[in-house]
C-alpha cells in the first residue's frame, strides 16, 4: 500500500458504511460507502487512492485525485488560515501547502505549480512550491527530437520554464515558443539538445522533415482559416515570419515548397495562396 497513490486493494470486510480493504501491514482501509461500486463483494479488488481524513485516519476513494505522490501539478487554492493554503485536488481533504513550502503567498482562486510529496516528519501529504527542490538533478537520458510531456512551470526572461516528464528542468526559450504559455499548461515538446552540464534545451516543434511535414498542415489550416491567403512570400524576413507563425523561415520555405509540390498552394510576389 502507497500512501497517496492508487492502489489495488482487496475487500475484506463489508459494514453498513461502507467496506475495508486489506492494508497489509496498516491493517484494514476504509472506503465509504458513498464510493463503493455496486455489487462490491468480499474478496472483490478495487482500484482506490489512499489517503488521510481529518483525523489522520487512513481512508481509501475510487475518485481519481488530479495529482499523486510525486506528481507536479497546476492546483487551485480552496481557502486559507494561519497555517497556509489548501489546494483542490479531487479527494475530500484539501491538500495543504504550508507557508514555509510557498514561494509567494497564495492566494485563494488562483493556481500554482506545485509537487506533491509526504512530510518526512508528519506523515502527511502535503506540497510545495518551492518545485526546483523536487527535480531530479542527474543526467537525462535523452536524445535530440525525443517527444516528451511538459508542465510549463513558469516565464522567464529568455522563455519558459518547463517541467520534463514529471521529473527534470527545461528550457523553452523565447523563439521556440510559437504562441502565449499558461503555467500550468501540459504541452507536448520535443529535445533540442541535453547540455554537458544536464540542462535540457527545449522546443515546441519537431526538427527535421517529419516536422517540416507536421507543419505544413498547420499552414494549409491557416490559409483557410485566414480567407486562403497570408501575406508571406520568398523574401519575407524572417522576423516577419515568426511573428505571424512561430516558425524559422527555413521550416515555413520548406513546408511552402511541400504544398507547392502538391498542388496546394500558389506563390504570388506579395503572398502565398490556396490553389484554386
Amino acid at each position: 500500500m502507497e500512501l497517496g497513490k492508487m492502489n489495488t486493494m482487496r475487500v475484506v470486510k463489508q459494514v453498513d458504511f461502507g467496506v475495508y480493504l486489506d492494508g497489509g501491514d496498516e491493517g484494514e482501509i476504509l472506503l465509504p460507502a458513498r464510493y463503493v461500486p455496486e455489487g462490491c463483494r468480499p474478496g472483490d479488488e478495487l482500484r482506490v487512492f489512499i489517503y488521510l481524513d481529518n483525523e489522520e485516519r487512513l481512508v481509501a476513494t475510487t475518485e481519481t485525485p488530479l495529482a499523486q505522490v510525486g506528481d507536479f501539478a497546476c492546483l487551485e487554492v480552496a481557502w486559507t488560515n494561519q497555517y497556509g493554503a489548501f489546494l483542490k485536488w479531487g479527494p475530500m481533504k484539501d491538500l495543504f501547502v504550508p507557508f514555509r513550502e510557498q514561494k509567494v503567498r497564495m492566494e485563494v482562486g488562483r493556481r500554482y505549480v506545485v509537487h506533491v510529496h509526504v512530510d518526512e516528519e508528519s506523515f502527511r501529504i502535503m506540497a510545495s512550491a518551492k518545485v526546483e527542490h523536487f527535480l531530479d538533478k542527474g543526467m537525462p537520458d535523452y536524445e535530440a527530437g525525443q517527444e516528451v510531456d511538459l508542465l510549463v512551470w513558469q516565464k522567464t526572461d529568455l522563455g519558459y520554464k518547463a517541467i520534463v516528464d514529471n521529473r527534470y528542468a527545461g528550457l523553452l526559450y523565447e523563439q521556440e515558443v510559437f504562441r502565449p504559455l499558461r503555467p500550468g499548461e501540459h504541452v507536448r515538446g520535443f529535445i533540442r539538445q541535453v547540455r554537458p552540464d544536464g540542462k535540457i534545451d527545449l522546443t515546441l516543434r519537431r526538427d527535421g522533415q517529419e516536422g517540416v511535414h507536421d507543419f505544413a498542415g498547420t499552414l494549409l489550416r491557416r490559409l483557410k482559416d485566414n480567407g486562403g491567403s497570408l501575406p508571406l512570400h520568398d523574401k519575407s524576413p524572417a522576423d516577419e515570419v515568426y511573428a505571424l507563425l512561430g516558425v524559422s523561415k527555413k521550416v515555413f520555405k520548406k513546408a511552402v515548397g511541400e504544398l507547392y509540390k502538391k498542388r496546394l498552394v500558389v506563390l504570388e510576389p506579395d503572398r502565398i495562396r490556396l490553389a484554386d
